[in-house]
């Protein structure tokens, strides 16, 4: 991270503030910051190389604070100075519910994880769009749309870059996984917000509760079922050995919102992959303390065969 641009950034936002300290932080996929002062409360800076994606994000906060409860941490400023993007976010406290999860007794840790359902289910009340896809600002009016207007066979596509992109030790499932993506899906559903990295790496916790929730870049609209599959994978499955009552959580909190949508097997089958591979192309780790590489790629096999089976 680089300080004097942090400090830069901070200074042209602020002019006169004094900055104490900047602490790189591991939060999301962007280089991040705390920015502590002298004499006020601390913020956050992230850096970008993509103006419009900082803004897009910006947007979509903006709007979730709006028509949600979702804890979500308010946007100062976004801009361009020395040719970096960047926005600027009030701090919130907490620790990264990552690591804290799993020492969580577990009733709170149900607690914990209802609560990501619950707010799955306002994300899906609040935000329904026309089409599937990535998200953007219009050029011509407010709020956020879906460029790609039909549905057509888009979780198919998705689902098969997710596919393809996972690495050797996949292959021998590559081919029963595409032909469960080519299953017809119901193409009726109306699109909702996909928060595709809603998990517990990218929320804090404090008081026992969640604080905050981060990382809400590159917003896409898809099936409501894909999300909730997804969220299930990252919240429940991801931290424990038998993850059915989190599970269980999960949907408690969404359907104390609204109904829950049908997760079939393609959902499933959609979800884990997208999740098995980061945005490098390298097996993510599940758990905490993390998996090992050949322990990770065992687990997601074993989560994907489970998907299959119940595609039988």
């Amino acid at each position: 991270m680089n300080r004097s641009l942090v400090t830069a950034i901070v200074e042209h936002h602020d002019p006169g503030s004094t900055v104490t300290s900047v602490e790189r932080t591991a939060a999301g996929h962007r280089p991040t910051a705390v920015v502590r002062f002298a004499v006020r409360s601390p913020l956050v800076v992230q850096l970008s190389d993509d103006i419009e994606r900082v803004r897009t994000e910006a947007a979509l906060v903006e709007a979730v604070r709006t028509h949600t409860e979702v804890p979500v941490p308010a946007t100062r400023s976004t801009g361009r100075l020395r040719d970096r993007s960047y926005a600027i976010t009030e701090f919130r406290p907490g620790r990264n519910l990552h690591a804290a999860f799993v020492d969580l007794s577990p009733d709170r840790r149900r607690t914990v994880t209802r609560q990501f359902g619950r707010f799955l289910g306002q994300l899906h009340a609040a935000f329904a769009f026309d089409g599937y896809g990535q998200l953007v600002r219009p050029t011509d009016g407010d709020g956020l749309v879906a460029p790609e207007a039909t549905r057509g066979r888009w979780l198919t596509r998705y689902g098969r870059r997710a596919v393809d992109r996972l690495p050797a030790p996949f292959d021998a499932l590559r081919t029963r996984l595409r032909a469960c993506l080519d299953r017809p899906t119901d193409r009726t559903v109306t699109p909702r917000l996909f928060p595709w990295d809603l998990r517990p790496g990218n929320a804090l916790l404090s008081g026992g509760s969640v604080s905050a929730v981060l990382d809400w870049e590159r917003p896409m609209a898809a099936p409501p079922a894909l999300a909730l599959a997804k969220t299930e994978y990252l919240v429940a499955d991801w931290y424990v050995d038998e993850p059915a009552p989190l599970r269980r959580a999960v949907r408690s909190g969404y359907e104390s919102v609204r109904p829950a949508p049908v997760v079939r097997p393609v959902h499933r089958v959609v979800a884990i992959a997208d999740s098995a591979v980061d945005s490098a192309g390298v097996v993510t780790n599940p758990g905490y303390p993390e998996r090992d590489p050949a322990a990770s790629v065992a687990f997601h096999r074993s989560a994907l065969r489970a998907a299959l089976a119940d595609a039988v």
